[in-house]
């Protein structure tokens, strides 16, 4: 296993660029199994969960062609059906989440598909309800078969139907449209997500041919065509990145421009962060944080205590709670965060409070912060990343801490962040890969 050393303690200077989105990524690579033409992915981000999926779609029979790190072109001619009883599916699958979102598109088009059990982040219970549901609704059936479920449509295909799913699940939604596009008649979709990468989704399988209206609501109506085509399709930054720029040029007091940072996709997650304090800058499409040595939590207009939150788009995503967690600990003032979808993902804060972080875990959902306003700089410890967010907050802790810092298991950062350690090192961060 991998290692970062890091020598806390530096300013971060200069500039930055997201990559592509990681969530919208996993969608759109496999909206490519919709049609027998090309599809080419721009701004693709170079990180192992891509590319582990990527891999897939090639074995399952999917012409691959990588232009670049940041281009790939792919066509899903024809499919190898035995791969998926193979164990070298099942093995690459269960690491992934993302091979969930391979079943709505095989569904559609060849009538059959595979559901592996999905890998992923250790982060609580992910139920696959929505998935299974949402597609039986339009007909389909599943069995159990070679430790995965199979999924059959219907002699005459999947039919279209209205449907109000159980929670607004983000590969759900995703999985139910890839499927829907093709189903014979008007699927309506109400309680679906509509994240930026729901909507990009949308739009890229619109100018595949489907036709989709509502997008970038909750309720989505579908009707099915016989056939897509191929299209190009850009990747928005990924804000998860943007967030985790934001909270490192916090914490560690520095100045620090976002490049092309894709504001108008950003939600709540720059107020959010402004809610701790943090200034910032739109310039353009750039975002320009200041150094600042001090932030102070704002709290509610009665005077009550900051509570931060997850929610479904448009509230604020769950993959920064980790994030502003860490950022509150220098904060001047006390914020609950509140993680209402995972109950395991607060679970890392042990490492911070080893590392002289003020933190109540008061239960797997909430954690209460009291800022230390840098009165107390936090000191390096060793610790292993559990997940990708939460080790990218724990790197963001030893960026600001006092000595040298090593975390392993890195691995899990790497599945979500792009050369992590060599962009950081162009900012001036003291790190090294073990």
């Amino acid at each position: 296993m991998g290692k970062f050393k890091i020598v806390g303690g530096n300013k971060l200077h200069g500039s930055i660029e997201p990559q592509g989105a990681k969530n919208e990524a996993m969608q759109v690579l496999c909206a490519c199994l919709l049609t027998e033409e090309k599809v080419t992915i721009t701004n693709l981000p170079n990180i192992s969960d891509i590319n582990n999926l990527i891999d897939i779609l090639g074995d399952m029979g999917v012409i691959v062609n990588r232009v670049t790190s940041d281009i790939v072109e792919l066509q899903a001619k024809d499919i190898d059906f035995s791969y998926f009883e193979s164990e070298k599916f099942t093995e690459k699958a269960t690491r992934l989440r993302g091979s969930v979102m391979i079943l709505g598109p095989m569904l559609a088009r060849f009538g059959k598909g595979y559901l592996p059990k999905p890998g992923g982040d250790k982060i609580g219970r992910r139920r696959l309800d929505t998935h299974i549901i949402g597609l039986q609704n339009l007909g389909a059936s599943f069995e159990e078969a070679n430790k995965c479920q199979v999924a059959t449509a219907p002699a005459g295909g999947l039919k279209g139907t209205y449907m109000l799913l159980n929670e607004a699940s983000v590969t759900g939604t995703a999985n139910i449209i890839m499927a829907a596009v093709m189903a014979q008649g008007e699927t309506t979709i109400f309680n679906a997500a509509c994240e930026p990468y729901i909507v990009q989704l949308c739009r890229m399988l619109v100018s595949m041919g489907a036709e989709i209206s509502g997008i970038g609501s909750n309720l989505l109506i579908i009707k099915g065509v016989s056939k897509l085509n191929g299209t190009t399709h850009r990747l928005l930054a990924d804000m998860i990145e943007v967030g985790s720029f934001i909270g490192m040029a916090a914490m560690t007091g520095s100045e620090l421009t976002i490049k092309n940072a894709g504001i108008k996709d950003l939600g709540l997650i720059p107020d959010t962060f402004r809610r701790l304090g943090i200034k910032m800058e739109f310039i353009g499409d750039d975002i320009y944080i200041p150094a600042q040595e001090h932030y102070e939590v704002e709290n509610f207009m009665d005077g009550s205590i900051l509570t931060i939150a997850d929610a479904p788009w448009p509230g604020f995503t769950p993959d920064l709670i980790s994030i502003i967690l860490v950022v509150a600990t220098q904060a001047k003032g006390t914020v609950l965060i509140h993680q209402k979808m995972f109950e395991s993902r607060l679970f890392f804060v042990d490492k911070l409070i080893d590392m002289g972080a003020q933190i109540i875990l008061c239960d797997p959902h909430r954690a209460t912060v009291i800022g230390l306003d840098r009165a107390q700089q936090l000191h390096a410890v060793k610790m292993a990343s559990p997940d990708i967010r939460a080790g990218v907050a724990l790197l963001i802790a030893a960026l600001s801490a006092k000595g040298t810092s090593i975390i392993e298991n890195i691995e899990q950062i790497d599945r979500g962040y792009q050369n992590i350690d060599g962009r950081l090192r162009a900012l001036g961060v003291d790190i090294e890969r073990l």
